[in-house]
């Protein structure tokens, strides 16, 4: 299983943009092939910034989602709402 968090700083007049969004295509994401968990954190300390937190099969069914007409879709709506480049990462378990 492969962990993706990808942390996003929004401008803050434009956060209710992006969880309309967000709430527009989480269940569109949850329901890609390999996607196994999603959820979506708020920063306390720093209200704008969000987190997504899923799980995916493995890289290649992160890749293809990112190959997707969906990712073509939500991504560039999302990066429009910026205030800073986003983080992203991709993590397993240690063993």
């Amino acid at each position: 299983m492969l962990i993706r968090i990808v942390r996003m700083t929004f401008v803050p007049a434009q956060v209710p943009a992006f969880l309309a969004l967000f709430h527009e295509s989480e269940n569109r994401i949850r329901q890609q092939p390999g996607c196994r968990h999603l959820e979506l954190w708020q920063d306390v300390d720093t209200p704008a910034t969000y987190c997504t937190y899923s799980h995916w099969e493995d890289a290649a069914a992160l890749a293809a989602y990112r190959k997707s007409a969906l990712f073509g879709e939500v991504w560039p709506a999302t990066k429009r709402l910026f205030a800073a480049p986003p983080v992203a990462f991709s993590v397993t378990q240690a063993s």
